[in-house]
């Protein structure tokens, strides 16, 4: 009797043994760290694309090393029935996350969204390349998107002026959101930017919204001062209403593709012929913006400085600023004594 009470009670405690062996082992692969354990190691983004298997993320996170122990990682994906669910997306994953916290998070498909900025872009080629390539479509469909005369046309712009539509700034995006859905979001962003009070600015000024961002392209490239620029644009706009051709400088690199040139002379000029970016020899405004302007630069051109202004040239002894003249003849002394200290620094 008393070997069969010892009995029991050694299957009791075993089985003790093992049920809290087993509820550690299970607590220690639900709840203890396994991604970003090594110190130093930092957020990892785990990219997984549409249609992807699950051994696809196993691949990626192996590849990486995202975590220290995969079976762990496995098995909780498979508790969870995240094994046959997965989700297309970008997820972030802090270091010290645990199997449960990841599963959970790639399950439920919680995205973390992209921070996008527009700025400095000149080309549609160029917009392409730096924004599609952060896209799961990527540059080419975007490419092939805004170099659409349909897909153009739809939004209420052309293949020139396409790029009037993005209103530099910064943005929110999913990862995963399809290339037609990008361009729906940036033409919400773009009415909403372009209010009643800026439509009437921009009537007030003889422009369209479009020809805003056109001539703001301008201003934007002539330059970087903010106090200088509604003084710039209202000579352009001086020179628009006169039918005077622009003759702005940044047009004429824009046409020759070219905008490392530090000078443009006769020869440049002729070089660009009769490109309709070429505002020394076509007059009005070119066909599309050479460059997003910022915010502030559209703002400016809005708001421009009303004078009687209609030349132009940079100040050599302030770099940086422009001297502006009414007459002709003034300009062309100012012009000449900025080609001097242009000779003198052996600038061509």
């Amino acid at each position: 009797m008393k070997n069969k009470t010892d009995r029991f009670k050694y299957i009791v405690v075993c089985v003790g043994i093992a049920f809290v062996m087993l509820s550690y082992y299970v607590y220690q692969i639900f709840f203890t760290p396994n991604f970003g354990n090594k110190e130093g190691d930092k957020a990892f983004t785990l990219y997984i694309k549409k249609g992807a298997a699950f051994q696809q993320v196993l691949d990626t996170l192996d590849k990486y090393k995202a975590y220290d122990d995969k079976t762990s990682f496995a098995f909780i994906a498979k508790m969870l029935s995240y094994q046959e669910n997965v989700k297309a997306g970008r997820y972030i994953i802090q270091p010290g996350s645990t199997n449960l916290q990841v599963v959970k998070k790639l399950r439920s498909g919680a995205q973390d969204p992209i921070k996008i900025t527009f700025n400095s872009i000149r080309l549609k080629s160029e917009f392409a390349e730096r924004i599609g390539s952060k896209f799961a479509f990527g540059k080419d469909t975007l490419a092939a998107l805004i170099n659409s005369e349909a897909v153009c046309k739809k939004y209420g712009f052309d293949t020139c002026t396409i790029l009037a539509m993005f209103i530099p700034n910064t943005y929110e995006f999913y990862w995963t959101l399809s290339g037609d859905a990008f361009l729906e979001r940036m033409q919400q962003e773009y009415t909403t930017f372009w209010t009643q009070q800026r439509k009437e600015l921009a009537a007030k000024a003889g422009l369209t919204p479009v020809q805003v961002s056109i001539l703001a392209s301008i201003v934007e490239a002539e330059t970087n001062m903010s106090t200088e620029k509604p003084t710039v644009a209202g000579v352009y706009i001086n020179r628009l209403n006169l039918g005077m051709p622009l003759q702005a400088d940044p047009t004429v690199k824009f046409a020759l593709g070219d905008f490392a040139i530090k000078r443009i002379n006769h020869d440049l000029i002729e070089q660009a012929g009769n490109s309709p970016y070429n505002t020394y020899k076509v007059s009005g405004l070119p066909p599309g913006p050479i460059n997003m302007p910022s915010i502030t630069t559209l703002d400016k051109v809005l708001n421009y400085e009303s004078h009687d202004y209609l030349f132009f040239v940079a100040d050599p002894a302030r770099p940086g600023y422009h001297i502006f003249n009414v007459d002709y003849r003034s300009h062309v002394n100012k012009a000449n004594q900025y080609r001097k200290s242009l000779n003198k620094r052996n600038i061509h």
